[in-house]
């Protein structure tokens, strides 16, 4: 991905732009300090952005921490925006001491390992960054008066959901074999939820958790694995899409903006100690299916192929992921781009940018 071409698409920047139709009074940003880790991942970038343009339309003078292993290259100081961006690794807990010269209003906690290949080559670097990482961060939110810790957590943490759910709500679990080397990702992000909830009863941390379905959009990276993002990659390179399995999968999917909308809209209206998920009803669909849609869009075949043993690792075992959004709706926020259209932009988007 190219930022700066990216930040300078008409289609992304109406992307960005689509933050002021969400029903908030962001006034009560003002001079506010807001830290991002995962901040130049699929979703903190679109989420760095939407800020950074809220505090520049609005006047709103905010103070943005941005935490990443990689400098972003696109956000930088403007007339109503402060940008500090700070190399750290978020499982060592110096990053408290690196964050003491500043008041932190908010905290929003995005870094993680997030497809595959990452979770069967470093299952542990997955372990300590979803625990340790929220941790640390729910330590500096402690050390920090009146701050709002923002959790993006994931689907994974339901596990393989019965198939008479036909959409999860937050209280509805599957099942999830914790003895597996695929159970890093899941077990740690349940695990970060639970140490929410621990500094809330004992350190009085103002938490909410964000529990987002699988999401994709033009700021993924070309190195993520992850089954539709792959799709995606190789549609635009003019590959055939290869299908690794039989595409029964029945998941739920967002584009990057809408999850991004709906971080910043829990961050100012979501309640202490809840969990929300974060999907869209619309999309909801089969992976066969959204083989066959990206397909079609880029005038390409689906085809078969079977995995690597090292690709199996990696992979989900859940066959239904699909979770309900009627919680989060009921507050006041909906997706607002369904799985056709998403796609649509996430594809003409990266054909101008790579």
């Amino acid at each position: 991905m190219d930022k700066i071409k990216l930040c300078n698409h008409s289609l992304y920047q109406e992307d960005v732009n689509s933050i002021l139709e969400l029903d908030c009074d962001f006034n009560i940003l003002k001079n506010k300090t807001i830290f991002i880790s995962g901040s130049t991942g699929l979703i903190g970038t679109v989420l760095t952005d939407m800020l950074f343009f809220l505090s520049e339309k609005i006047k709103l003078n905010l103070t943005l921490i941005l935490i990443s292993r990689k400098i972003d290259e696109c956000i930088e100081n403007h007339e109503y925006t402060t940008v500090i961006k700070l190399k750290s690794d978020i499982t060592d807990n110096s990053i408290i001491d690196v964050c003491k010269n500043f008041h932190i209003d908010y905290i929003f906690h995005l870094a993680s390992n997030t497809h595959p290949k990452q979770y069967s080559l470093f299952p542990i670097e997955t372990i300590t960054t979803n625990v340790l990482g929220t941790k640390n961060l729910l330590e500096l939110s402690s050390k920090n008066h009146n701050c709002r810790f923002i959790l993006a957590s994931s689907v994974e943490v339901y596990g393989e959901l019965e198939p008479t759910f036909k959409g999860a709500i937050e209280t509805e679990f599957g099942y999830l074999d914790c003895n597996t080397s695929r159970a890093c990702y899941n077990e740690s992000k349940r695990l970060s939820e639970t140490l929410c909830q621990a500094y809330k009863v004992q350190e009085n941390v103002d938490v909410v958790i964000a529990r987002l379905c699988r999401c994709y959009g033009p700021s993924l990276k070309k190195d993520d694995t992850k089954a539709l993002s792959q799709f995606i990659t190789n549609g635009i390179s003019g590959n055939d899409i290869v299908l690794k399995s039989d595409g029964n999968q029945f998941f739920s999917y967002l584009y990057s903006s809408d999850a991004a909308s709906a971080l910043i809209f829990l961050m100012i209206k979501g309640i202490n100690g809840e969990a929300y998920n974060v999907s869209d009803k619309k999309s909801d669909v089969h992976l066969r299916d959204l083989a066959n849609i990206i397909a079609k869009m880029c005038e390409l075949k689906v085809v078969f192929d079977l995995p690597t043993e090292q690709e199996k690792k990696g992979y989900s075992k859940a066959t239904n992921a699909v979770i309900s959004s009627e919680k989060i709706n009921n507050l006041g926020w909906t997706a607002k781009i369904d799985i056709n259209t998403g796609l649509d932009r996430t594809i003409k988007i990266l054909k101008d940018i790579r």
